[in-house]
């Protein structure tokens, strides 16, 4: 007869036994035993040439990648795989640099062919790689998955982060070509470390592997998926492991700003609504704008001028010229010198000291010294005064020598701004150098000719707090609708990729639109 507590340890072991026996075990074409492959591959890495070797190829340019084709040698097992995938919850995911679908992370999963598949790439083949990279890889799992449907997309990044030695993904994808999108396009880079151009495409394949060191040159982009009816199913996630050495970041110039031009009233009455130059109801705006730190003035400038511009930015004398590099942004700006003469007057209207001062009235801000100091300001200078008196000293006090250096300072504000063109495939993204350099401004937006624009296009603005996902508020370009937001040292702001819905045959919609940028400081 058999104990009540023999029988429950047995019970306990069958349940061990049951438990381990539903991993499904994973065979990868690459055996970690194979010493020549294994020598082979790590020559090649170690001196930046290429390798062709059954099902394995290494390219080193534009930096090293690893591309092995029937990674998992069991079909049945890749099938199972992409079904539990396909079972899983996927949760949206969109900002600046994205827009797809990902999993929760994977590492404790006990699907019988995730976990399969997750242990033999971070034993096994995690083994592998660390002695062809001679590195010690960590055995730390990181590991999702991630869809891409159409018009999804992943935008230029290095994958740098604290930690990250080797990206890897894994494609369970159906037939795919490269009319589809959904490539890995890989970057050249500059003597800065700054991505240029996209020199070499991958196309998405079947139980197909592709790895690559995470380093200062590994830029990389997730084009966008144009394919409506096919699903971009991948495995992706690092191996961990001491990182390369990285250069210094490189610093862009900053954009030259200038004082305004001198233009009087006259111009303000020439382009603008009269509506907006009531006195009374510039009140009104400044105090909306107060409350919220942001306005929209819908038909800014008067129907006639609105629309002899709309016009002159499609004339074919305009110079239009990529704004790079495509980790940071990707439009195109006009170049000055070649605008048509209705363009370039509108340009020197936002530019000139009585639309400064006719922001000021919208703003509160002190963009002219026209503009009446607010209350505190007024309440230091009695102060100062009150105190000059009672020192009755012939002699200029440094507070009055400070205060004067500070009118004169705040009498001379500056701007900077451009015209930009936004077509498929244009965005900006968030980048350490602009969250370096945030300050506090006012940014001005004039769109033109994007009568039909819709919001699913993308090329929206959105301002968000720094090192934060939520949005804190986002800007639709809208014709003829002069934006203007406040931001201060926490908020950034990008503009959200254009997409292939905005060019899609048989839309009846505009395809591109254009905007005045420009960036005031007191």
């Amino acid at each position: 007869m058999t104990s009540k507590r023999a029988q429950e340890e047995r019970g306990t072991t069958d349940k061990r036994k049951r438990k381990k026996s539903c991993v499904e075990t994973a065979e990868l074409c690459v055996d970690a035993g194979d010493e020549p492959l294994k020598r082979a591959v790590k020559e090649a890495w170690s001196r930046g040439t290429r390798l062709s070797q059954g099902d394995l190829e290494l390219d080193c340019h534009p930096f090293p990648h690893c591309i092995v084709k029937n990674f998992i040698k069991s079909e049945t097992f890749v099938e199972n795989l992409q079904r539990e995938l396909l079972e899983l919850s996927f949760n949206e995911k969109s900002n600046d640099l994205y827009k797809f679908k990902q999993s929760d992370d994977l590492r404790k999963r006990n699907e019988p062919h995730i976990a399969g598949l997750r242990a033999a790439l971070f034993e096994r083949f995690r083994c592998w790689l660390g002695e062809v990279l001679g590195v010690e890889l960590e055995p730390t799992v990181d590991i999702s998955c991630a869809k891409y449907e159409y018009t999804d997309v992943l935008l230029c990044h290095d994958d740098e982060l604290e930690g990250r030695r080797v990206a890897f993904i894994l494609y369970l994808v159906p037939p795919w070509q490269s009319s589809d999108g959904g490539t890995l396009d890989l970057y050249t880079t500059d003597s800065n470390f700054q991505p240029q151009t996209v020199v070499k495409s991958l196309v998405p394949c079947w139980n197909t592997l592709v790895l690559f060191e995470v380093s200062p040159v590994s830029f990389h982009q997730v084009s966008e998926v144009l394919s409506e009816d096919k699903c971009r199913l991948s495995l992706s996630g690092w191996f961990h492991g001491p990182p390369l050495e990285r250069p210094p970041r490189h610093a862009e110039p900053s954009i030259p700003r200038s004082p305004h031009v001198p233009r009087d009233e006259t111009v303000l009455l020439e382009w603008i609504n009269p509506l907006y130059l009531d006195m009374s109801y510039q009140e009104q705006i400044q105090e909306e704008f107060e409350n919220s730190s942001e306005i929209q003035l819908k038909d800014f400038l008067k129907e006639e001028k609105f629309m002899e511009v709309c016009e002159a930015l499609q004339l074919a004398q305009i110079q239009w010229t990529k704004r790079g590099p495509p980790n940071k942004r990707c439009y195109e700006a006009a170049s000055l010198d070649t605008l048509p003469e209705c363009v370039r007057s509108c340009w020197e209207l936002l530019q000139s000291e009585a639309f400064f001062l006719l922001l000021s009235n919208f703003t509160g801000l002190r963009l002219h010294y026209l503009c009446p100091a607010d209350e505190e300001e007024d309440e230091e200078k009695e102060d100062e005064e009150e105190e000059e008196v009672a020192g009755s000293s012939t002699e200029p006090s440094s507070s009055t020598a400070v205060n004067a250096s500070r009118e004169k300072e705040l009498s001379t504000p500056v701007c900077c701004g451009e015209v930009r063109r936004w077509t498929h495939g244009s965005y900006t993204l968030l980048h350490d150098g602009e969250a370096a350099q945030a300050e506090y401004a006012l940014d001005l937006m004039l769109p033109f000719g994007c009568t039909g624009w819709q919001s699913e296009f993308g090329g929206f603005t959105c301002y968000v707090a720094n090192e934060e996902d939520e949005e804190l508020l986002t800007v639709y370009p809208e014709d003829n609708s002069l934006a203007l937001v406040y931001r201060d040292k926490e908020t950034l702001k990008f503009v959200k990729h254009v997409n292939h819905k905005s060019s899609s045959v048989g839309s009846s919609s505009c395809r591109e639109f254009y905007d005045f940028s420009f960036v005031y400081c007191e």
